[in-house]
């Protein structure tokens, strides 16, 4: 389970977040939506302990550990996993290298590179990218949908428990959509992570069977209730009667 309490957040010496509250439990999927500038972006970047944002106060636990002081790469070795709407380009690194680099920090053994090998060639079948591309430097001039296959392939080689997917429909044609909601469908039936999907718009939602939502403003958790909210949310707006007055589990 993850429990956000009370936390509040500063980036460039703004605050952004305050008095944000949050519990996901595991195997849950929570979908987190709001008007744009209110913190969706950083709840995520504060989770994965991104040096710009600072946590000030509250708390964050995970099954019941202590994370506010943790380094982004110790939040990695929990199996937390962040795929964002602009994927970061690293020239000079392939995938293989980094792949077989952290599934051996992981399991802390040395990764049998035949067992990687096929399991990479399979996942990038499974995702729908040449096999070529293990050897490819990490999204460096790959087209949109391209890096948010390789940010999938990622996924299903590291097999992460808690997945934030931060805009991820960001950008995306009807068919990309189509890919990447089955795709991430897949990876919940095959694995049954938590995960925390911050989106605009419903369409990514369709390809998931059950999920809560909470909607942010200013910095905090105003309402949280169940996928009904999304249809409230888009026919009224977040600011709405129809929105204050929905179902509030909070």
């Amino acid at each position: 389970m993850l429990e956000i309490k009370n936390l509040v957040v500063k980036a460039q010496e703004k605050e952004i977040l305050n008095d944000f509250n949050l519990n996901i439990d595991n195997g849950e999927i929570m979908v987190l939506m709001g008007p744009n500038g209110t913190g969706k972006s950083t709840i995520c970047k504060a989770l994965m302990h991104h040096p710009d944002y600072e946590i000030i106060s509250g708390v964050i636990k995970s099954n019941g550990k202590l994370l506010n002081d943790l380094t982004p790469t110790e939040i990695g070795r929990l199996g937390f996993f962040l795929l964002g709407q602009n994927p970061t380009e690293i020239e000079g690194i392939t995938n293989a290298e980094l792949l077989r680099s952290i599934i051996g920090e992981i399991n802390g053994k040395k990764v049998d590179v035949f067992a990687f090998q096929k399991k990479l060639t399979e996942v990038c079948k499974l995702v729908g990218l040449p096999k070529e591309f293990m050897h490819r430097d990490i999204n460096f001039n790959m087209s949109g949908g391209e890096k948010k296959k390789n940010e999938l392939l990622h996924l299903f080689m590291l097999e992460p428990k808690f997945i934030i997917l931060d805009e991820i429909d960001s950008g995306l044609d009807v068919d990309a959509m189509k890919v990447v909601g089955e795709l991430l469908k897949k990876y919940y039936d095959m694995y049954h992570p938590t995960m925390l999907i911050v989106t605009h718009h419903a369409d990514i939602l369709k390809y998931f069977d059950d999920y809560k939502v909470s909607i942010i403003n200013d910095g905090k958790i105003i309402k949280t209730g169940s996928k009904d909210l999304v249809s409230l949310i888009e026919k009224h707006g977040f600011r709405s009667n129809a929105i204050a007055g929905s179902e509030n589990h909070e």
